[in-house]
């Protein structure tokens, strides 16, 4: 895709984009947004160039970090917070934004490159009740 299709991308609540639309845009210099929390975002990461790490709810105090210049793909787990997020960033006058749809859970389901911490291994019987597996070991007696 071109630099002046990704001007396009100025909506108020911004595109929905697929993760190989996302990984293209990223080839040319558009970041990501991760704005899943931090328990969230240590097993599974996305592996591409310049992706931020924004929990939603430290966006309000640290958007600022973000640039003004380039294509933002905001993106989460699957798709629903991140609408939300770029509707926030365009009332705080970023004009080049997009959500990822379907989240980490499309991008990885496409095969793109993630990267897995299999120490940081999560549970849950889906996406949308994931929590930390607790990491206490049994003591030995």
């Amino acid at each position: 895709m071109e630099e002046a299709k990704q001007n396009n991308y100025s909506t108020q609540s911004g595109p929905n984009i697929s993760p190989r639309e996302a990984l293209n845009l990223i080839r040319q210099g558009a970041i990501i947004l991760d704005i899943r929390e931090d328990y969230y975002n240590q097993y599974k990461k996305f592996d591409a160039m310049d992706v931020y790490q924004i929990p939603v709810s430290r966006l309000k105090d640290e958007y600022q970090k973000l640039p003004f210049d380039r294509l933002i793909i905001v993106a989460d787990t699957s798709g629903l917070k991140s609408k939300e997020a770029v509707l926030f960033l365009s009332q705080k006058e970023f004009s080049r934004l997009a959500n990822l749809a379907g989240g980490l859970v499309e991008w990885e389901r496409e095969g793109l490159p993630i990267i897995i911490d299999n120490s940081e291994t999560m549970t849950g019987s889906c996406a949308c009740q994931l929590r930390q597996r607790d990491k206490r070991k049994p003591s030995v007696t």
